[in-house]
């Protein structure tokens, strides 16, 4: 079955990406960032060309760009005293809905945030807090 172009169509795009941290979807976050990574090396052995391959460690990073009232919500959410680090891991579901309603869903598992920060200037008409997540590893499905 050959696909037909896409013409004047719409894929996937920021207005059709849902995220959904802590069990409740997120309206206020601006950016998501996430990738994964394993070290692989060449070996060498007689010759010049590589006689097998290596497999190290895998990574995986990501990052959230939320409002500032999210990040203040998961804080009111946490018990009194603890800090926004102190949360317990949580996995980030990132879901793509094209226009056939086809559904793409990205699992990022076992995030914590690594730190709470706020960058403010003068004429900033909003609040955009980045905030680091470490994570064990990513879903692609």
């Amino acid at each position: 079955m050959s696909q037909l172009p896409l013409i004047n169509g719409q894929r996937h795009s920021w207005a059709s990406i849902e995220v959904n941290l802590l069990d409740r979807i997120v309206t206020g976050i601006t950016s998501i960032n996430y990738d994964d990574a394993e070290v692989k090396e060449n070996h060498y052995g007689a010759g010049n060309m590589p006689v097998h391959r290596g497999r190290g460690r895998y990574e995986a990073n990501a990052s959230l760009t939320l409002y500032n009232y999210e990040v203040e919500a998961i804080q009111a959410a946490l018990p009194r005293g603890k800090r926004l680090m102190d949360s317990p891991p949580f996995d980030v579901k990132v879901s793509f809905l094209d226009d056939t309603n086809q559904i793409t869903t990205h699992v990022i598992r076992n995030c914590e945030f690594k730190s709470n920060n706020r960058n403010m200037s003068q004429g900033d008409t909003k609040i955009e807090v980045s905030l680091d997540l470490v994570v064990s590893h990513i879903e692609w499905s």
